[in-house]
């Protein structure tokens, strides 16, 4: 699998409880985590992002490229 680096900022008191959750032995480490959820995110709205870019799809075959 390849993998990318990405830097963003979260809220304090989220990295606490991540950190917390590493911490008690619930998931390796905080990238493993934050995979995880973002995968978990994905899977929840697929069927929402998938019909945004129908919508979009549609759109710019009835209204061609601005």
């Amino acid at each position: 699998m390849n993998m990318t680096t990405l830097q963003t900022q979260i809220p304090d008191q989220i990295l606490r409880q991540a950190q917390h959750l590493v911490h008690q032995g619930w998931i390796a480490n905080i990238d493993e985590l934050i995979a995880e959820a973002m995968r978990r995110y994905l899977e929840s709205h697929r069927e929402a992002v998938a019909e945004q870019f129908i919508k979009e799809d549609v759109d710019w075959g009835l209204h061609g490229q601005e």
